[in-house]
């Protein structure tokens, strides 16, 4: 079964506080319009897996609630492409991998001591987009093509 998208979240600027959406409209070439990133060159949506979460709150030892890590978009299973070049459908939006999205220093203050250090390789991946559209929740998630060589 095809991984669907379970949380959406967008801030106005950095730092402030991450709110849940049911949709979102994101721009070709600029992002998810209301996200602190819209217009940005690359960093236009971070995608995450809920199953990732779940592995970094094993080794955290508490739950990992997707809005506090800053992600845009979390799927609800499966590995979130993370080589360049990669593609996701999501509706009529088409996204491409920029590169992965490294955990910061910030998520040992907002989640907790070792988040940080927990989500290491479980924090996502940074996708421009190609083709926009809107992105709700249940919307299926769907790799497009053959992954990139190398």
């Amino acid at each position: 079964m095809s991984p669907t998208i379970v949380a959406i979240h967008v801030a106005k600027g950095s730092r402030l506080p991450m709110q849940a959406k049911d949709r979102v409209e994101a721009e070709a070439g600029k992002g998810i319009v209301g996200d602190r990133y819209h217009g940005t060159k690359h960093r236009h949506v971070t995608v995450q897996s809920r199953e990732s979460l779940d592995e970094a709150a094993a080794v955290f030892g508490a739950e990992v609630r997707s809005e506090l890590t800053r992600r845009n978009l979390t799927i609800s299973h499966g590995a979130v492409p993370r080589d360049p070049g990669a593609r996701l459908r999501i509706g009529d939006v088409v996204l491409e991998a920029v590169r992965v999205a490294a955990p910061c220093k910030l998520l040992d203050d907002t989640i907790g001591r070792g988040a940080q250090e927990a989500l290491r390789r479980r924090a996502g991946t940074v996708f421009r987009v190609l083709e926009g559209g809107t992105i709700g929740i249940g919307d299926v998630v769907v790799p497009v093509g053959d992954p990139p060589a190398g």
